[in-house]
């Protein structure tokens, strides 16, 4: 019996890799060098939080859009609102408590700024995606329109 070929890429890929890899162990280090235990009770609490209480609510949040858009044929336009979602939701994790105002002090004396805005403007970034994907839905439906015609 042959044993499967596992390609390897090139020598390029190799040593890109490689450096990844060193690159993360050096990060791991530095990020347990304080407080292994938080982190990694932070890194299981996140992925218990998110598998156990996101997942099933934007399951069901997606299950709705594709619902609500009805017909098959327009099932594909779920995209349209599945992508800015994500984004908008990405961004309002990784800054959120910037935008909860919750370190507020902290931020102010960690760099010099203001933390002032942060939820003016994710909001502003969350309606340019969903307008930007409004507008590519649009003129998807105008080229379909026309080359119907």
């Amino acid at each position: 019996m042959r044993r499967p070929r596992i390609p390897l890429g090139s020598p390029f890929q190799l040593l890109l890799l490689a450096c990844s890899f060193a690159l993360a162990a050096y990060a791991g280090v530095r990020l347990l060098a304080d407080d292994w235990f938080g982190v990694a009770l932070w890194l299981v609490g996140a992925a218990l939080l998110h598998d156990l209480v996101l997942l099933p609510l934007y399951a069901v949040a997606d299950r709705a859009v594709v619902r609500g858009l009805g017909e098959a044929g327009h099932r594909d336009r779920a995209m349209y609102v599945r992508v800015p979602a994500a984004l908008s939701g990405l961004l309002l994790l990784v800054w959120f408590p910037l935008i909860s105002g919750r370190v507020e002090r902290r931020y102010r004396l960690g760099t010099g700024l203001s933390p002032d805005g942060f939820p003016a403007r994710w909001l502003l970034i969350t309606a340019a995606l969903f307008g930007g994907s409004a507008l590519l839905l649009a003129l998807r439906l105008l080229r379909v329109r026309r080359t119907a015609a």
